[in-house]
């Protein structure tokens, strides 16, 4: 591979023009398809063959028209009067009064009038009495129900955007409705608004989009640093941009052929402008290197891509192999936007042996031009570069034991409190406590209870039960779902004209994020078989709450597979690339426990809150999924590059420290600069608003730390150091298997490393614990 790359490199250094050419036409051609022929992408949250889901289908039978919960636009107005003060008295009234005239000028309002709490309440109780021959228990019921607590302070307007899904509602119409809203204050009534029709809009819930700017320009700062150079320092940003733009257009080009998701161009814009910035890096570095034993550009870019270039393309392979696993999660808009984004990786690969190259050649000796600090390195007796990166290697080289066992006794006390990791899905009430959503959320679980925010919907089939048992057996439904414990209340909410279905209310005492409400939905389901056999019907229980418990259940039964998958595969393609079984077994421990302190950190932080940094919540569904997904393709980038340099110096002559010391010499600092431009973009999502955002920014940036600095810098020296040579031990017959693909080009011609790994040369041998 080393030599077919070597050829690639000098090809695109030459040929230029037609390199240029080439990507052009690709941009332009993909655009065209993009702008002519691209189909809106799909909003529609389907899980197939969760439970809720079924439920929701067998709804749409028996209800024609209804749609599911997660496609709503929901929105719910609160409404407070001041302590000893009631909705149904001036100026409250008139105030609630006129923002309903106001909301009806908003676009995308529903067709049917709005009314206020008190009059809904009226209404509602007085149908919910008339058909209830109990009247204590139409009390109960009305009580769960109603949109005015029993004191008449609190009162909800409650109704849904006339869109498709959330995602259509425009964000005039949110504006439009913060405006009535803010109109409706003053005399002491409190007004806020909540649902996810208004997700997006409202103070406090600003997107922050200068994040990826801020991630950039950090990335320019320390590539400046990195090179010495402003030209070298733009080169990786500018072919890393090319490489995300024409990925996110490939993207967009695809909706001719298939339907992807919306949220499809998110996570291959964050990972392939990440991994293209690291990918033109250590081939730029690689290069910069080569030009320090030659003078002729065009060799020094040949090898730079021969060995840097190839670990370039299994690094790359390897995250490919972690976002294509999502895929295995079984929730098809995870899957999308894994294959949209290893595409872009792809193209990130692409694009750091070609592109750059090409630029090189055009720029030629001012690649490394506009210098503000000469890169100038100290040198020991030999000429060997003396830099931070030897150093620190021969220091973890004096003490090889206890540096590795410090990392596994830190890392693993940190990853202890990932036991209690606690899975759920954002709320309104884990927004952020400035927020309208937040407030409402707090209103309403003050004056209705924890479950109004939760609730849950049986539908119930009985179309195989005679028409004459069919309400009796509704009932028995009904009393059965009262009869769990955590279960506030629970009622008959309605039948079809046929009276072949029937939907049931159920409010749980507890709100959506809590672990009672998601033992709730496993004992109702874990029961609903006796009451079929009972009743005769066909029982399914969907709602929000139940939709998002099924999926976080779905991504943590997922995990385990595709944990064992992107490791098995990266494990299989890091045997072929070092020809060993340790070395990739020690990449693989040492990434498990790198995910493992980013977890336990993660639930100290922000699930537990400790020192109060941030609010206590649960821990969104996706973060683990997306956490090792990506960290994973990271982590193997850091490995690869790091013990490729150092397998590099081994097969040239250098012993077993000569090589650890001299692949830290080469890779060390170039590897710091990739690790610490990863955290300063993760590193900026902590400052937005939104906590779940915030917990994502830190889980990276961690994981990126542990990882780099942690296990790259400390545990895989250390274990190399303590292997020795056993560290490239290979049975023979697996090494007539393998393919020989030469990574580290021994195959090419580069006569400076046979007098650099002279027998005579030797690391001072340092002190063995």
């Amino acid at each position: 591979m080393a030599s077919l790359l070597y050829r690639l490199g000098k090809t695109a250094y030459r040929r230029w023009p037609l390199v240029l050419v080439a990507w052009l036409v690709a941009l332009i051609g993909v655009g065209a398809v993009a702008t002519t022929m691209s189909q809106p992408m799909s909003d529609q949250f389907s899980i197939p063959g969760i439970p809720s889901e079924k439920a929701t289908d067998l709804q749409q039978q028996l209800f024609p028209g209804s749609g599911s919960a997660i496609d709503e636009a929901s929105v719910s107005i609160v409404v407070a009067a001041p302590e000893g003060s009631k909705l149904a008295g001036e100026p409250y009234a008139g105030r609630i009064s006129a923002l309903l005239t106001e909301l009806k000028s908003a676009p995308q309002m529903p067709r049917e009038p709005l009314a206020g709490p008190v009059e809904t309440a009226a209404a509602m109780k007085q149908r919910i009495v008339a058909a209830s021959g109990d009247a204590a228990a139409a009390e109960k019921n009305a009580a769960a129900v109603l949109p005015l607590s029993p004191d008449g302070r609190v009162g909800i307007i409650e109704f849904a955007f006339d869109v498709a899904t959330p995602t259509d509602v425009e964000p005039g119409t949110r504006d439009k409705v913060l405006e009535a809203i803010e109109h409706a204050r003053g005399d002491g009534m409190q007004v806020e608004v909540s649902g996810s029709g208004m997700e997006g809009g409202g103070p406090g819930d600003e997107g922050g989009v200068s994040v990826e700017l801020i991630g950039v320009g950090v990335a320019l700062i320390v590539l400046a640093f990195t090179f010495g150079s402003l030209v070298a320092a733009g080169l990786p940003i500018l072919t890393a941009g090319i490489g995300v733009a024409l990925g996110v257009t490939g993207i967009t080009a695809m909706t001719a052929f298939a339907e992807l998701d919306s949220s499809t161009p998110l996570l291959a814009t964050m990972i392939g402008l990440g991994v293209g910035i690291d990918y033109a890096l250590f081939i730029l570095a690689r290069y910069r290197n080569e030009l320090e034993h030659t003078d002729d550009r065009v060799e020094a870019i040949g090898v730079a891509v021969g060995t840097a270039g190839s670990a370039v393309v299994f690094a790359g392979l390897t995250v490919v192999i972690a976002l294509a696993a999502l895929s295995l999660t079984g929730v098809p808009f995870l899957a999308a936007m894994g294959w949209g984004a290893a595409a872009t990786v792809v193209i990130a690969v692409m694009v750091a042996l070609t592109l750059l190259p090409a630029v090189l050649g055009i720029l030629k000796s001012r690649a490394f031009a506009g210098r503000f600090r000469r890169y100038t390195p100290s040198r020991d007796d030999s000429g060997k570069i003396n830099n931070a990166g030897v150093r620190w290697a021969r220091l973890i080289g004096r003490a090889p034991a206890v540096f590795a066992l410090l990392v596994v006794v830190v890392l693993g006390a940190i990853a202890i409190p990932s036991s209690r990791l606690h899975l759920a899905f954002p709320s309104d009430s884990t927004a952020p406590t400035d927020t309208t959503r937040r407030k409402a959320a707090d209103l309403i679980n003050g004056a209705f209870g924890e479950g109004r925010l939760a609730p849950m919907l049986t539908v119930v089939d009985g179309r195989g039960v005679p028409e004459q048992e069919r309400p009796a057996a509704y009932q028995e439904v009904v009393a059965w779902a009262a009869g769990h414990a955590e279960v506030a209340n629970a009622q008959l909410g309605g039948m079809n004209e046929q009276g072949t279905g029937a939907l049931i209310l159920i409010t749980p005492k507890h709100g959506p994020n809590d672990t009672a409400t998601e033992a709730l939905l496993d004992d109702l389901r874990d029961t609903q078989t006796d009451i079929e056999k009972q009743t005769g019907t066909s029982i399914g229980i969907t709602g929000l709450t139940a939709i998002q418990t099924d999926t976080s259940q779905r991504l943590a039964d997922a995990l385990p597979l595709y944990l064992g998958v992107v490791i098995g595969l990266a494990f299989l393609i890091l045997m072929v690339v070092f020809r060993s079984i340790l070395v990739p077994l020690t990449a693989t421990l040492g990434f498990l426990l790198s995910v493992g302190a980013t977890l336990g950190a993660t639930v100290l932080f922000f699930q537990e809150g400790v020192f109060g940094l941030f609010p206590g919540q649960p821990i969104i569904s996706f973060i683990p999924i997306f956490l090792i997904g990506l960290v994973f393709g990271l982590a193997m980038d850091y490995q690869v590059f790091l013990v490729t340099r150092i397998r590099e110096a081994h097969i040239h002559g250098a012993s077993y420290r000569e090589a650890v010391v001299d692949g830290f010499r080469n890779s060390a600092r170039v590897v710091t600069a990739a690790a610490l431009i990863m955290t300063a973009v993760f590193s900026g999502f902590m400052f937005m608003g939104e906590p779940i955002i915030q917990s994502m920014g830190f889980a990276l940036s961690a994981a990126v730390l542990f990882d780099a600095f942690v296990v790259r810098m400390c545990l895989i020296p250390a274990l190399m150091y303590l292997m020795g040579e056993r560290a490239w031990w290979l049975p023979k017959w697996l090494d007539r298997i393998l393919p020989n693909i030469d990574v580290e080009g021994e195959s090419l011609d580069r006569p400076h490393l046979a007098d650099q790994y002279r027998p005579t040369d030797s690391v001072t041998e340092p002190v063995r614990v």
